[in-house]
């Protein structure tokens, strides 16, 4: 496709790059003209520049190729499944973390469609219900891409129907397993604070808008309080009976403990040894996880169509499981 060429106007002068020309591409969100800046593919007189380039009206901004990006895609991908539970209705899986449920954003065409849970179900299974997002064949609910554990997947329409208004009711219980920052307080709350998007940074949901919110509740007890070397935390079972985005995670974070690995919302990248040190002193010992400690661990609903009780457990993977050991590790 050959350039698009448009002369930024004068009443636009002062404007960020980035700005300005996510409104004149009124399709192509802010976020994907960034993208297009960071690949080059933006031209300002002739000239790649940056995103936050302070326009002064009547240069020519030049881009290169489709803005849009083409439309996701599901594409069967022969991935192994932990199966948990299967029957002809449905079936659990135990998703590991760093795999997406379906496609969606990335900044490549394999990072957007390639590696998802979908993929992988499309393989291994004849058939699953269809929804209305052609890319997402089978999900009645999601986990986030760096959470693991238990996900129910519909192989039929009624299947589907069925579960989508058990979530509705709340008829389905969902325990996840955390580690957090610090030491919480109480063994045991309810965090009960609407969730909406964060209108700053758009990847992240918070706890602070007034409006547009959703209700989102959270139970939480206290397992474990481990103080180690690099710090406090405390190991808790969280009962979800909303499933807002990122729920889990800015609840926890908004009482001041966010997840471990959660860069997202607060959490360091990297752990340092506890203590007061020196500016002389050598760095000190550090720990990292590359994922979020949040693991969908347990499932319990009545099956669709018997009525009968399914509850389904997952363990931590072991990459959790080695964390925590090292945590209790004395030096």
């Amino acid at each position: 496709m050959p350039p698009t060429a448009y002369t930024v106007p004068a009443e636009a002068a002062g404007k960020r790059l980035d700005s300005w020309l996510a409104t004149r591409l009124e399709s192509v969100s802010r976020a994907r003209v960034q993208t297009l800046l960071s690949e080059f593919k933006v031209l300002v007189n002739g000239a790649p520049t940056k995103s936050s380039l302070k326009l002064r009206g009547g240069e020519t901004v030049e881009v290169l190729g489709d803005p849009e990006l083409p439309p996701l895609r599901a594409v069967p991908e022969a991935i192994p499944l932990d199966i948990v539970y299967e029957d002809d209705d449905l079936s659990v899986i135990n998703k590991p973390a760093g795999m997406m449920v379906h496609a969606g954003s990335g900044a490549t065409e394999d990072a957007r469609n390639r590696g998802t849970l979908v993929n992988a179900l499309l393989s291994h299974y004849a058939e699953l219900s269809h929804s209305a997002d052609p890319v997402r064949p089978g999900i009645v609910h999601r986990l986030d891409k760096q959470t693991s554990g238990l996900i129910i997947v519909a192989r039929n329409d009624a299947t589907h129907l069925k579960l989508g208004e058990m979530f509705s009711r709340r008829q389905v219980r969902k325990t996840y397993l955390a580690l957090v920052h610090g030491a919480v307080k109480q063994d045991s709350g309810t965090i009960n604070t609407p969730i909406s998007r964060d209108l700053v940074r758009r990847t992240r949901m918070t706890t602070k808008r007034e409006t547009g919110s959703r209700s989102a509740v959270s139970h939480y007890t206290v397992l474990e309080r481990i103080d180690s070397r690099f710090g406090k935390f405390t190991l808790v079972s969280v009962r979800i009976e909303t499933g807002r985005t990122h729920q889990i995670r800015v609840h926890l974070a908004s009482i001041g403990h966010p997840v471990v690995g959660d860069t997202l919302y607060g959490a360091p990248a990297k752990i340092p040894l506890a203590g007061p040190r020196k500016k002389s002193d050598p760095a000190p010992e550090t720990i990292a996880l590359d994922r979020n400690f949040l693991h969908a661990a347990e499932l319990e609903f009545a099956h669709p169509r018997t009525a009968k009780l399914l509850t389904l457990k997952a363990a931590l993977p072991e990459e959790l499981k080695t964390f925590h050991k090292k945590l209790l590790t004395a030096p």
